[in-house]
């Protein structure tokens, strides 16, 4: 079935998936709206994203699960955003790293990224990594991704993977050396991305789906304050 979804001068169509095991609730059916049939760019991808949708690769996507509703979209309204106590002290310990920011990929991404998933997912749905599979995940035609390399010297040790709207960050994917797991490097990712959007002076950081039945996927919450999308909009939260 398919839908058709106004965007302010703009035409969408809207297909829903069939359904299939959720990657991230033991036991739940997830089930996906796609964006179909649509000239897409960065200004009604943003606008795609303030109703919920997130990027992999090329697609758009956002759950509409039948029995489940707990994949809850989460911003940071990032000139409101404040540094917790553990957050500074993750700063400070990696203040000794340098990162750059680059539009350019570069091999060395790929072979970080597969030691990564070889190491720290072989459990999970993107075991075993691929160039093709890394590709198709992160790259977009439509809209060319950034990449906040993380150097440790001249090692690279850590990558996030962000999308640059005119209002808004969006970040798509992070991942780093596992032999640097006791820095928080995941968690340093966010906080860069957090500081390269307030020096462009963007609205939001989206951080994609809150899943608090997911222990992996609970981290979003800690980024404060925070916007939950619920059925009345966009609800802030400080907590």
């Amino acid at each position: 079935m398919l839908k058709r979804l106004s965007l302010n001068t703009n035409y969408v169509t809207v297909g829903i998936s069939q359904p299939f095991d959720c990657n991230y609730i033991s036991g739940q059916k997830e089930q996906l709206l796609v964006i179909k049939e649509a000239q897409l760019d960065a200004n009604l991808f943003e606008q795609l994203l303030g109703m919920g949708f997130r990027r992999n690769g090329d697609s758009i996507y956002k759950p509409r699960c039948p029995n489940c509703q707990s994949c809850q979209s989460i911003r940071v309204p990032v000139a409101k955003f404040t540094l917790s106590k553990r957050q500074k002290r993750t700063l400070k310990a990696n203040q000794d790293l340098h990162w750059v920011m680059s539009a350019q990929a570069h091999p060395q991404q790929y072979a970080l990224y597969e030691k990564y998933i070889a190491e720290r997912h072989c459990d999970g749905p993107m075991f075993p990594p691929s160039q093709q599979q890394f590709d198709d995940f992160l790259n977009c035609s439509w809209l060319a991704p950034h990449y906040i390399q993380v150097f440790d010297g001249d090692t690279l040790v850590a990558v996030a993977v962000t999308d640059v709207m005119p209002h808004s960050l969006s970040a798509i994917y992070s991942y780093f050396h596992p032999d640097y797991e006791k820095r928080s490097l995941g968690a340093f990712l966010i906080l860069l991305q957090c500081q390269q959007a307030k020096i462009w002076q963007k609205d939001f950081l989206y951080l994609g789906y809150q899943i608090d039945e997911n222990t992996k996927m609970k981290y979003k919450r800690l980024y404060r304050p925070y916007q939950i999308l619920t059925a009345v909009g966009w609800e802030e939260n400080i907590e």
